[in-house]
């Protein structure tokens, strides 16, 4: 697969960091070839802290996270069903309640609409920036659900 070198600015945009998400998720998904193997397994490391003498889990990055009782299976379909939600829009399926909820939020900020256009530069780059910094955290969690699959099968060497 050819891959086109980036600029810093295309680097930080959001199309960019929606293709590398959609990326990892597919390697993920082309790599797990038995997805029943990654229930009850934990996605993070346990190691000992031996300051603090208790047991932390700590992700492929070595970043150091208390996470909740959630195994690599649970996180498989998470990263799956947002990819496709990407691809294919969030609504696909018709659900009217998330359209209820998303018309009264709408309807709840156009309160004010002087208010609202001058601080819909504002929203925009909040959201934007909160887009982009999950879509990096989803993308690195898709990249260490490989490699993690990949240690658990035994290719961990393998395609690095």
């Amino acid at each position: 697969m050819m891959q086109i070198s980036e600029s810093n600015n295309q680097r930080h945009s959001l199309f960019s960091a929606m293709n590398r998400f959609i990326g990892a998720v597919n390697n993920m998904d082309q790599t797990v070839m038995v997805p029943s193997l990654l229930r009850d397994v934990p996605l993070e490391y346990e190691e000992k802290d031996e300051v603090n003498n208790a047991v932390v889990l700590t992700g492929g990055n070595g970043a150091a996270s208390y996470l909740t009782d959630r195994d690599m299976y649970s996180y498989y379909v998470l990263l799956k069903s947002i990819r496709n939600d990407i691809e294919w829009g969030v609504f696909q399926q018709g659900d009217d309640k998330k359209k209820e909820k998303l018309s009264t939020a709408v309807d709840k900020c156009r309160l004010d609409p002087e208010e609202e256009d001058e601080n819909l530069q504002k929203e925009f780059h909040f959201h934007l920036s909160g887009l982009h910094t999950v879509l990096s955290k989803l993308t690195r969690k898709a990249n260490t659900l490989t490699n993690r699959y990949k240690q658990e099968i035994g290719i961990g060497s393998w395609g690095q």
